[in-house]
């Protein structure tokens, strides 16, 4: 790609530092381009990554939003938020409260559930990560002195650690892994075989939450990409469909309620993305820096205790405890269903101690293995 992104829209940009083969800047990228919020994509190159970032955000993380006023801002679903509520219209939140919840919990899962396979099929398989090396280095590491071979081999060599084996990530584990892929190409083919989005005919927050890891790991890194065409065609023209799509396109009511074809969706955030995060939070309440994940008769041993994904549990309680009398029953009915509100109900035990002032998405960042 060129070393700056040419501009999408009209009026004041704001500039996203981050990178064409990052699954959130991919995902921020997507919510953009649907609201028709004019950005420049920079490249986060080793100096922005290493000493402005963290300095103007508090994390070093991509993306990071630099705002016409000089503000800076990280983290996607926040800044989300923050963007809806200037941006309300069309609306990517659904009205209806169970609906909103639904589709927050999912975009979720598809952040931090599905970050796993995603980095697995990226730096597991030697030609997808041959590949990805070589784009990152040309991409991110353009700042650097030093042969591009050697910065191939050093791209590799970090993603792989902290990405793939060190999150559990082995052959007793693998299969775990690649299956939870499979399962959410096959929930999502059943979807967007019916319908535009996930709702119906204009993307909500949980499509751009999928979008993330769809989009910029699945749809283009070979290995997953060449399972996408065979197996799930339809969300290959999701993908397709929502990077493309541009507000007022498309127009119409969503779905009412929550539909029955999101079932294995919540199945998999009950059974195992909210399995996840309690146990997390079990370890992080006991004050130990690593545990053991059991997910059925599967273990991840020894990794990271996470203080952020305590605070996603937080945030997802919270929006669970605002939800009003008149639909208290429908979602908790919901959320039983699909093995939800037992996790949900869980009590942290110990705060995540991030954000406690609400500033998000201005406040300090916080990295998910920080």
């Amino acid at each position: 790609m060129d070393p700056v992104a040419p501009p999408t829209g009209d009026g004041p940009e704001i500039d996203v530092w981050g990178s064409s083969s990052s699954y959130f800047t991919g995902k921020l990228e997507g919510y953009l381009r649907w609201k028709g919020i004019p950005y420049r994509l920079r490249p986060m190159t080793s100096r922005m990554f290493g000493r402005v970032v963290p300095r103007e955000t508090g994390a070093a993380q991509m993306p990071a939003v630099r705002l016409p006023d000089g503000r800076w801002m990280t983290d996607t679903t926040p800044m989300i938020e923050w963007f809806e509520s200037r941006h309300p219209d069309p609306r990517v939140i659904p009205a209806d409260p169970v609906q909103a919840f639904a589709s927050r919990l999912l975009e979720d899962m598809a952040d931090e559930w599905l970050w796993r396979p995603a980095m697995h099929f990226r730096w597991s398989y030697p030609e997808d990560a041959g590949l990805l090396a070589s784009r990152l280095a040309d991409e991110l590491l353009v700042d650097l002195a030093a042969p591009r071979w050697a910065k191939r081999v050093a791209i590799r060599r970090r993603q792989t650690t902290r990405f793939v084996s060190r999150d559990g990530v082995n052959q007793h584990t693998r299969g775990h892994v690649e299956s939870v892929y499979l399962r959410m190409l096959d929930a999502l083919q059943s979807i967007v075989s019916r319908r535009p989005f996930l709702l119906g005919p204009t993307p909500t927050l949980a499509d751009f939450g999928f979008f993330g890891p769809m989009f910029r790991h699945f749809a283009t890194d070979p290995t997953p990409a060449a399972i996408m065409r065979d197996r799930a065609p339809a969300v290959w023209s999701w993908v397709a469909r929502l990077w493309d799509a541009r507000e007022g396109a498309s127009r119409g009511e969503p779905v009412a309620g929550v539909p029955d074809d999101w079932g294995p969706l919540l199945d998999e955030a009950g059974h195992g993305h909210l399995a996840w995060l309690v146990q997390n939070a079990r370890a992080f309440a006991d004050g130990r820096r690593r545990f053991d994940a059991t997910m059925g008769s599967v273990v991840y041993e020894n990794v990271p205790v996470s203080s952020y994904r305590v605070w996603c549990l937080e945030r997802l309680q919270a929006r669970l405890s605002e939800i009003g009398p008149a639909d208290e029953e429908r979602v908790e009915r919901l959320l039983d269903r699909h093995g939800c509100l037992v996790p949900l109900r869980h009590a942290v035990g110990r705060p995540s101690g991030h954000d406690p002032e609400g500033r998000a998405p201005f406040g300090p960042g916080c990295t998910v293995f920080a």
